[in-house]
């Protein structure tokens, strides 16, 4: 074999880009890990909500006390990755070097198994070199490098459960499984108890999924491309063939699975009940999020609602209020600002937005002042993020690719909640996955166009010149 062949072969190698995601990610955590006190190594990484309820619940307190002090029951988060954490420190010891080593490694396991679904998503849409790219660009993408060891939180499992639930949506829109559709049911409940934030894309994308079934059988497939092109290769789709489906089938799937997802919260949702006496469907902390990126203590030099908040002040006003009072306050207070300030409201809404997608209200000024290179490096992939997340949505539009819905759709209702209340590249991540698929399609469709252009060149230049 040619050894051109074998290199386009290795590269292309699905379980080489697993390796290099993985070391990439073990080196870094390495390189952090050794340069920081041990000591503060084995307490400052639990020191959040997360942290502080996966010890309450080692501790044989229950799901309960987010700022470590015994305050009582919460439901400030939902309960998947506090439990797993909370089992590493059964098995490890609460804030110790080993439990967070342990923590690292699943995290590091989480973000790196995203490549798989990134990559048959990317292949479906656009064909196999999308999804060569799509996956390496994950495996690189310097946010999935750093945040595995950066956060000890659901970070990097929402990622891989945002790219699971898009790779299952698009798989169970072409099934007429009642299995398929359960295990999508099932998915979506545990994504939801995992970060309630992947609901902004868990329902349109079911959705979507339940209209394609659903209308299947009257013309053909809603799924063909009307243009019948992909952005891969450029050649005609063929029609995907009518499965002709029962229409009372069609409707009974998507509403299975919305109900075997609801099934899955509502025990959560009884144990808020019992111990709040209020409806408590997934989180209780709205409120106060709400009130972090709109307050009367916004600092004007900074441009930021959250510079002049304290951990001490929030912590003491919860001990005393307890979490539903402490919720109540934060939303008399959030309500009055929004009311209050339409001016300074819709000022702080702008540079939220820019900040979900820049990484900074000010990226320019950021920019040019940074002291060390990552924090640049970082911006500049955003911005390249962005752009390509921009390019791969017209391109979607332009060819009437057939999948353009659930991923034009994921941007756009994802950071709503962020920008309504606070953000930061770190409540983005989980959306990363689909920015990373729209940025290879682009990639992919503007290499192919330059490839055909050289060769289109080159055998013009090499015709015969006419007698």
């Amino acid at each position: 074999m040619p050894l051109k062949p074998k290199l386009v072969a290795l590269v292309s190698s699905l379980a080489l880009i697993l390796i290099v995601a993985l070391a990439a990610r073990a080196a870094f955590a390495w390189d952090q890990e050794r340069k920081i006190p041990r000591d503060a190594l084995a307490v400052v990484p639990f020191a959040q909500e997360t942290g502080n309820i996966a010890y309450a619940l080692a501790s044989g307190q229950g799901f309960s006390s987010p700022f470590r002090n015994n305050t009582g029951p919460t439901a400030w988060l939902v309960p998947v990755y506090p439990v797993i954490l909370a089992g590493i420190f059964r098995m490890f010891g609460p804030l110790s070097i080993p439990a967070l080593n342990a923590a690292i490694f699943l995290n590091i396991v989480f973000s790196a198994a995203a490549c798989v679904p990134i990559f048959y998503v990317a292949r479906r849409v656009a064909g196999s070199p999308a999804g060569v790219v799509a996956a390496w660009c994950w495996a690189l993408l310097p946010a999935a490098i750093m945040l595995p060891f950066e956060w000890i939180w659901d970070t990097s499992l929402s990622a891989l459960l945002a790219a699971l639930l898009l790779w299952a949506t698009l798989c169970v829109a072409e099934s007429e499984s009642w299995r398929d559709w359960c295990l999508y049911g099932l998915l979506g409940g545990f994504s939801l108890l995992s970060n309630a934030a992947l609901g902004s894309l868990l329902v349109p994308w079911l959705a979507w999924a339940g209209y394609v079934v659903l209308h299947r059988g009257e013309r053909g497939s809603v799924l063909a491309s009307p243009a019948g092109a992909t952005l891969a290769t450029g050649r005609r789709e063929e029609q995907v063939p009518s499965l002709g489906p029962d229409r009372h089938k069609g409707w009974k799937l998507p509403l299975a699975a919305a109900a075997i997802a609801i099934l899955c919260c509502i025990p959560w949702t009884v144990r808020n009940f019992v111990q709040f006496h209020r409806l408590i469907p997934l989180r209780s902390n709205f409120s106060f999020e709400l009130w972090s990126g709109n307050n009367n203590i916004f600092d004007p030099h900074t441009g930021n609602a959250m510079a002049r908040i304290t951990l001490y002040g929030e912590v003491r006003q919860y001990t005393q209020l307890g979490e539903t009072g402490y919720m109540r306050d934060k939303w008399r207070k959030a309500t009055l600002f929004i009311r209050t300030h339409p001016r300074l409201e819709c000022k702080l809404l702008f540079g939220r937005i820019i900040a979900t997608w820049l990484g900074t209200q000010r990226p320019l000024n950021d920019f040019r002042g940074a002291d060390f290179w990552l924090p640049r490096v970082v911006f500049l992939v955003n911005a390249l993020l962005l752009l390509g997340t921009l390019a791969g949505l017209v391109l979607l539009y332009l060819r009437r690719n057939r999948w353009a819905f659930p991923l034009a759709i994921a941007p756009v209702t994802y950071p709503i909640v962020y920008y309504i209340t606070h953000t930061s590249l770190r409540y983005r991540h989980p959306l990363d996955p689909i920015l990373v698929l729209l940025t290879a399609l682009s990639a992919t469709a503007v290499f192919n166009w330059s490839s055909k252009r050289r060769a289109t060149t080159k055998s013009i230049s090499h015709a015969p010149a006419p007698r």
